[in-house]
């Protein structure tokens, strides 16, 4: 039986089984659904089992609980570690939604639940593929799957759990869906993830707000110390400038600079769908390549003086800034953040103090496109597509990525089938069933051809 007539065949328990999961509220952000937590890594191990796993447990951890399940084949034979994560995001504004957010409904070719793509949806991809090969008997490669309950409360539990099971949780590659595709009708698979720093700079000066025409002039105000620091991180040419910066910024091989020149792409939609007449960024790369693969700085907000109704005649005394750098992959977050903080410290004018407050941070991270699980990875979306894949890095920071190559040694696979259209987090989230199920495919045909 091919994997699209097993498909087929069981397509409304399939459903049913994903629904089940879905009808579990598993809000991690939220007390109130603790005892949600565990009902649906309980329902997630009955589920694997039922797919075919030799083994499948709940274990605890510090926070929510983990699932673990596995499948051994040969000891010799490969590994491939499954991550997913079974907890949602909140469903508010409830009147935001034309249907119950906990109970799936099928429109238009989609189903629309919260958790349908992000990420019970996309985890079920992963059981149904494996499902069928073990049903089959063609699975060539062991398996192990790990799911936890907290990745959208930033995985508090992950990295200490990793170290605990290091040995359990061994494994050749680690097969992920929970990215995004370019489009339907372009399968793209994401080859790297930028990582962040972020820090709080507060800018002291007087001991007191004074009157803007007794000390104007005089005494050095905050804000503008504050706007004068700011306007020396990015130059003209959209580089930053803390030394040291670079130092650990990887080339973009040109293999992935011609994916990425192909990605289908207007400038000029691009401009008018965030109305801006124009854009700004590194000299010598382009939108896509600047907003993926290259580093920035961004002021995420500013504060101080008077704000309020009508005027105030005010030099403040403090002024403050949220400000953040995506990093790209091989830089250390830990050293770019003790760097800027040193630089401001060093560019800071006289007159006022600073305090630069580091907030949180993570790696990013790229996979290399010609190891053989990305070529299997390739083949299984090129098969079920019918085109072959593009390698797209995201702009976005998913640290728990990086977290499993520090810890567990080994690289990740981002089979994601998520769309724009989708909106993960968002009302009405959604997942286009035909993508879906070409999913199951994709993900079957990289077990067949990494296996081999």
């Amino acid at each position: 039986m091919t994997i699209q007539e097993y498909i087929a065949a069981h397509r409304a328990r399939f459903m049913e089984e994903w629904a089940s999961l879905i009808r579990i509220p598993s809000v991690s952000c939220q007390a109130e659904h603790k005892a949600d937590m565990q009902r649906c890594a309980e329902r997630w191990r009955e589920l694997l089992l039922q797919a075919g796993c030799q083994r499948a447990e709940v274990l605890p951890s510090a926070g929510n609980p983990f699932v673990y399940g596995e499948y051994k084949v040969a000891e010799e034979a490969k590994t491939v570690l499954v991550y997913a994560h079974y907890d949602v995001m909140p469903v508010e504004p409830l009147e935001a939604w034309k249907s119950d957010p906990w109970e799936p409904s099928v429109r238009d070719g989609r189903l629309y639940a919260r958790g349908a793509d992000d990420d019970k949806g996309q985890a079920m991809i992963q059981a149904k593929a494996f499902e069928y090969l073990v049903h089959e008997g063609l699975m060539g490669c062991n398996v192990k799957f790990i799911f936890e309950g907290e990745e959208e409360i930033g995985s508090p539990s992950l990295e200490a759990f990793l170290e605990d099971h290091k040995e359990l949780l061994k494994a050749d590659i680690i097969l992920v869906s929970d990215t995004s595709m370019i489009g339907k009708d372009t399968p793209s698979i994401t080859t790297g993830l930028r990582g962040l720093a972020y820090w709080q700079i507060e800018v002291d000066g007087p001991n007191r707000d004074l009157h803007s025409g007794h000390f104007g002039g005089a005494v050095k105000n905050p804000i503008n110390a504050l706007c004068e620091i700011l306007a020396q991180i990015v130059d003209k040419d959209g580089r930053i400038t803390i030394p040291g910066f670079y130092d650990d910024v990887l080339p973009i091989p040109d293999e992935e600079r011609k994916m990425i020149a192909q990605i289908p792409f207007s400038q000029e939609a691009y401009n008018k769908a965030i109305d801006v007449d124009d854009v700004f960024g590194e000299v010598g790369y382009s939108t896509l390549e600047r907003n993926s693969c290259r580093p920035s700085f961004d002021v995420c907000g500013i504060w101080g003086g008077y704000t309020g109704e009508g005027s105030k005649t005010v030099l403040p005394s403090k002024a403050f800034a949220k400000v953040s750098c995506r990093l790209v992959a091989n830089q250390d977050h830990a050293k770019i953040s003790r760097a800027f903080a040193e630089y401001v410290q060093s560019i800071a004018p006289k007159g006022v103090r600073i305090q630069v407050t580091p907030m949180h941070g993570g790696q990013g991270y790229v996979c290399p496109i010609d190891i053989p699980a990305y070529k299997a990875a390739e083949k299984g979306f090129e098969i079920a597509f019918g085109k072959r894949p593009l390698a797209a890095r995201r702009g976005g920071s998913i640290p728990i990525i990086a977290a499993f190559e520090q810890i567990l040694g080994c690289k990740t696979i981002l089979m994601g089938f998520g769309l724009e259209q989708n909106a993960i987090h968002s009302p009405n989230e959604s997942m286009d069933l035909e993508v879906w199920e070409k999913g199951i495919v994709a993900v079957t045909e990289f077990y067949r051809e990494f296996g081999i």
